[in-house]
């Protein structure tokens, strides 16, 4: 009986072990065990940094894309290559203060989440992008771990988070067009397929003002949620992928697609990122007068 006791416990911590590994592994640590540290020290930036230059921030004290993180700093860092850009790549929450932030023309959530800042980070920010800078959000940029800011929530995204497709997680699905005419979907098909897990919002963030520039075909693809025997329908009717705004000063970008590496290497999407670039880097034109 002993023995028996002695390896029942093992293969309970076993599978302990073995479940956290997992949730580890699937980047979902941080849903489990919720992170609230913020840095405090910032980072050593550049003493010379190309204009424009471009701050890509990959912070998550939510769910973690790692492969979508590694394959959109690769992006990054090619675009900014061929452009002349700066780059700083960074994970460290502190470098959102006064100084270091106007080093930067714009700021890319490279699939950050989570509760990454501190007040007086959030208000660098914020001050910051009224007064004339560039946001690029990629996906996790615009789930529900960041709807403790408000000002975030209001001003860059405009939409609650319901949830993503499960069941399969990943579809192929036609993007459309929307506002061929904006800079940022210059060179486009009016239709186009991408393969994404794809998100949805309670509402279109087009009824809280924002310019909607590609919504998804809701009958291309399966628009729900299954899970644990449980189906959720995430149809939105109209459904946006991608869309900007105008903050005072500032524009910003945010696009659904981007949680797999692959999803970078999408010549549609690379082309929604770089034009997205080039319109923030740029002078203000008539999307944003």
């Amino acid at each position: 009986m002993v023995r028996l006791l002695k390896g029942l416990l093992i293969l309970a911590v076993l599978l302990v072990g073995l479940s956290l590994l997992a949730i580890w592994y699937v980047g979902a640590w941080n849903l489990v065990f919720p992170n609230r540290s913020h840095d405090t020290t910032p980072p050593v930036l550049p003493t010379e940094l190309a204009s424009p230059s471009l701050l890509v921030f990959s912070k998550t004290n939510g769910f973690r894309h790692e492969e979508g993180i590694e394959g959109g700093a690769k992006l990054f860092e090619a675009l900014a290559s061929e452009g002349g850009w700066g780059l700083f790549h960074t994970e460290n929450g502190a470098v959102f203060n006064d100084a270091d932030l106007q080093r930067f023309d714009v700021v890319v959530f490279l699939n950050a989440s989570g509760d990454m800042l501190n007040s007086d980070q959030e208000q660098s920010f914020q001050a910051w992008m009224e007064q004339g800078g560039g946001w690029l959000g990629i996906h996790a940029a615009g789930d529900s771990s960041h709807l403790e800011w408000q000002w975030y929530r209001d001003n860059l995204i405009g939409a609650d988070f319901t949830a993503h497709i499960m069941g399969p997680q990943f579809q192929f699905a036609d993007v459309i067009v929307e506002a061929p005419e904006h800079p940022v979907m210059s060179g486009l098909p009016g239709v186009f397929q991408h393969e994404e897990e794809w998100y949805s919002w309670a509402e279109s963030p087009r009824n809280e003002g924002f310019r909607v520039l590609a919504t998804i075909d809701e009958n291309s693809y399966t628009p729900v949620a299954r899970f644990l025997g449980e189906e959720k329908d995430l149809r939105m009717g109209d459904h946006p992928v991608v869309w900007s705004n105008c903050i005072a000063q500032g524009r910003s970008v945010y696009a659904t697609m981007g949680h797999r590496a692959d999803a970078f290497e999408q010549p549609q999407v690379r082309q929604i990122i770089s034009n997205a670039l080039r319109w923030l880097t740029g002078p203000r034109d008539a999307a944003c007068p």
